[in-house]
């Protein structure tokens, strides 16, 4: 009989015999996935995010952003429909644009496994693939199911994103000068290092302006806050803080990353009428509240898988040489705490008309 023992003051785990060596195998692990590994749905849903975005590559710079959404709406919905989940779409693609959709409602999954919400946007940045504009994305995201926040009556989002040195130090009540210099003292960096992510709309042209008065630079963005919020909360980006109005949806999307980055966000509705706030009150919604992350997403277990479409700073974009075509995902899991790259190549003749 072969024994391995623990060494002083470690507490036995689990002991088990080998029923072919007749071996007690005593383990000092203490990690609760060592002990009980299951399975990384994760790891499923990339195929979806990756078929989606090569199926979008011939409409990259063609100038019609319904085509390729429409494409890789197509290619989401037939992979996620081989995964082994019961979803359902509380946050869905198109309804903003008009654009084809994977809607509010719909089941996907084969109906076996666990029982989810699910956020999809086949194409984070439609605009940016029809122009052949970096930073656009697939990516969907995956809680337990009840747990995400249904804010697809409200559009639009006051948002604020960084890593986890924001954590009791920032709030969007405060305001952006007074944040930006909090979080530079969180992260023992200068404020003229910061670099702040927003959105290139006319409503942030203040926005913007407080941000250089601070004395922090800006990235601006021309779609694709998601990937902006992701990267704001990333130990090694180089954008430190996400902020402005953007989607509502995406708000949540984000907000699942977010919790498995181990970061800070907060969200605060911001309607643009009184009847769409009529529609978010009939809903549910509550206004002139600060949303924080659990409750946008009430979950510990939530998933986010993003594929490149175009190059960007999260991942790069789908690539073809020859008859091989090359993506790049993201996949980042709160359970286990992991922040995977998923390089892969794939046959281009399986995927694309010669």
């Amino acid at each position: 009989m072969v024994e391995r023992r623990l060494p002083p003051g470690a507490s036995d785990l689990f002991d088990t015999t080998d029923p072919k060596e007749g071996a007690i195998v005593v383990t000092t692990q203490t990690g609760t996935l060592f002990l009980q590994p299951d399975r990384n749905l994760a790891m499923e849903l990339v195929r979806s995010t990756e078929a989606a975005a090569i199926r979008a590559t011939p409409f990259i710079g063609k100038g019609d952003k319904i085509a390729a959404d429409g494409a890789a709406v197509d290619a989401m919905r037939k992979f996620l429909g081989t995964v082994n989940f019961a979803g359902v779409v509380v946050i869905g693609e198109g309804e903003k644009d008009e654009a084809p959709m994977l809607f509010n409602g719909e089941e996907v999954g084969n109906g076996q496994g666990p029982a989810c919400d699910i956020a999809v946007d086949p194409i984070d940045g439609t605009s940016l693939t029809a122009a052949g504009r970096g930073h656009a994305i697939s990516m969907l995201a995956v809680a337990d199911r009840g747990s995400m926040l249904d804010a697809s009556s409200v559009f639009y989002m006051d948002k604020i994103v960084t890593g986890n040195e924001g954590i009791g130090v920032c709030d969007i009540r405060q305001s952006v000068g007074d944040n930006i210099r909090a979080l530079a003292k969180a992260k023992n960096k200068p404020v003229e290092e910061m670099r702040i992510a927003v959105l290139d709309r006319p409503r942030h042209e203040q926005l913007i302006e407080d941000i250089r008065i601070a004395g922090a630079g800006t990235r601006i963005i021309l779609d694709g806050d998601v990937a902006a919020g992701i990267n704001a909360a990333r130990h090694d980006s180089r954008i430190d803080m996400a902020i402005g109005t953007g989607g509502s949806p995406e708000g949540v999307a984000t907000a699942c990353a977010i919790i498995a980055l181990g970061g800070f966000i907060q969200g605060r509705l911001a309607p643009s009428s009184e009847e769409e706030k009529q529609r978010g009150l009939a809903a549910g919604l509550v206004f002139d509240h600060v949303y924080e992350a659990h409750e946008l997403v009430k979950s510990d277990n939530t998933f986010f898988v993003a594929t490149g479409v175009t190059d960007g700073e999260l991942v790069r974009g789908v690539r073809r040489v020859g008859g091989i075509i090359t993506t790049e995902s993201i996949v980042l899991r709160s359970r286990s705490g992991t922040v995977r790259r998923v390089v892969a190549d794939h046959l281009a003749s399986k995927w694309l008309d010669f």
